[in-house]
């Protein structure tokens, strides 16, 4: 795990709009969209613990990036 990586938890994930929520070990909360979800599965359960990074995102705010299961 590098030094930008971060853990947190999915709290939410809409399968129709493809869009949903990581809520880091820190309390930050950052949205995602299903494509960043790093095995290609386009889809993600509420309550998964994952690792992820922050990045730039389209909306003008930081978005959660390469979400991988842990």
């Amino acid at each position: 795990m590098s030094s930008d990586d971060r853990r947190g938890t999915v709290t939410e994930f809409d399968a129709a709009r493809g869009w949903g929520a990581v809520v880091g070990d820190d309390g930050v909360r950052a949205e995602f969209h299903c494509t960043q979800i790093a095995d290609g599965s386009r889809s993600i359960a509420v309550g998964t613990p994952v690792r992820y990074r922050l990045a730039p995102g389209h909306r003008g705010r930081w978005e959660a990036a390469a979400i991988t299961p842990v």
